[in-house]
């Protein structure tokens, strides 16, 4: 069955132009278009697509009530359309904390080097969140996953899934065991797809005088970075700031790694951040293998290592070298991950140490340090 997509945009020529894109591709299918929120939302229960892309700026309903709609009646994962402006980020924020799951630049110049890898790229998008809908609808309680075990018997059976993973996929070798917790000197949070509603559920737990600093990883636009760790310093107990250049890692301080760029950690008498533009070719900016793997040396390994929800395997590398080292491993479990991909990958490569559910890690992380 190909995944039914509903086009959303009040521009006639680009509600054309991604229906032309998706339907290029045998396993799509746009089912239905509509030019403004309200027709959306009645268009999603009408006829019942797998994913929404949607505009923000609308006549009638805009974007960020249509999806406020949509999910409170008939949720499923809508990927938003937004302008690389300042203006853009607040408004794409706004959709992301009312439901919507991914975004994508509306210029396709912006989103990809050429046209092709820019369609490829949306097709991807699209195809991964139709899969996380399957995923989440096989699950009790359908669109939204509800598991009616206890939150101890979850984690239990997370753990025993991520150690049967780790049993028949082979482990690199491990210099030594996970240190304990207490003698750990980081945080490191890598996410993607899904992350900012990730992130701020996680950070919003860790109170103000929280003893170690935190690193954050997000795949995200230089233009989006600053408004993000903006809004999540104005509703965390934590200080949160885009990292620039030289800044000291601070106990009660989240560094939000800035977009397009890359953030790598650096020893010395105080450890600091390095944040560099990214080479030629690189896929990620900014790339979190690249920041935990400068870890191993700036920390010596003494880190936990978190990956939440996101697509792709960006990560895998970095936690398998921290893991040489003895840093303990988190990673999201598949229920509350919008796209399992990076938990995943690491899981699946027997880097896991604890599996937990998106509303456990908050928590556990003021248990494990405070």
């Amino acid at each position: 069955m190909p995944v039914k997509v509903l086009v959303v945009d009040d521009s006639g020529f680009f509600r054309r132009r991604i229906a032309e894109i998706l339907n290029a591709d045998i396993g799509i299918e746009v089912v239905g278009t509509a030019e403004d929120g309200q027709k959306a939302v009645d268009a999603v229960k009408e006829l019942d697509p797998d994913v929404v892309t949607m505009d923000i700026e609308m006549p009638v309903m805009d974007g960020i009530t249509a999806v406020r709609k949509i999910m409170a009646d008939h949720p499923r994962p809508i990927l938003m359309f937004s302008s690389l402006t300042t203006e853009g980020a607040q408004a794409t924020l706004d959709a992301l904390e009312a439901g919507a799951v991914d975004f994508l630049p509306k210029r396709f110049s912006d989103m990809a080097g050429d046209e092709d890898s820019a369609r490829a790229l949306l097709r991807r998008r699209v195809r991964s969140l139709a899969r996380s809908r399957a995923r989440s609808s096989s699950a009790p309680g359908g669109d939204r996953p509800k598991t009616e075990a206890p939150v101890s018997e979850r984690r239990q059976a997370a753990d025993r899934k991520a150690s049967e993973t780790a049993r028949e996929t082979p482990k690199p070798p491990v210099a030594r065991p996970p240190a304990p917790l207490s003698s750990l000197r980081a945080v490191l949070i890598g996410t993607s797809t899904g992350g900012p509603v990730a992130l701020q559920e996680v950070l919003k737990h860790l109170p103000a005088n929280f003893p170690l600093p935190v690193v954050l990883v997000q795949h995200m636009p230089a233009s989006f970075t600053p408004a993000f760790a903006e809004r999540l310093d104005a509703i965390c107990p934590i200080r949160i700031k885009q990292a620039v250049d030289g800044d000291f890692l601070r106990p009660g301080t989240a560094l939000l790694a800035p977009g397009g760029q890359q953030l790598t950690l650096e020893r010395g008498s105080q450890t600091r951040v390095r944040v560099t533009e990214s080479p030629a070719g690189t896929i990620y900016k900014p790339s979190v293998d690249a920041a935990f793997e400068s870890a191993v040396d700036a920390l010596r390994g003494q880190v936990l290592a978190v990956i939440l929800t996101g697509m792709g395997a960006d990560g895998r590398e970095g936690v398998r070298a921290l893991k040489g080292c003895g840093a303990q491993v988190w990673s999201q479990d598949a229920a509350t991950s919008v796209v399992y991909g990076m938990p995943a990958a690491v899981a699946e490569a027997g880097l896991t140490d604890h599996v937990y559910p998106l509303q456990e890690i908050g928590p556990a992380l003021v248990k494990g340090f405070c």
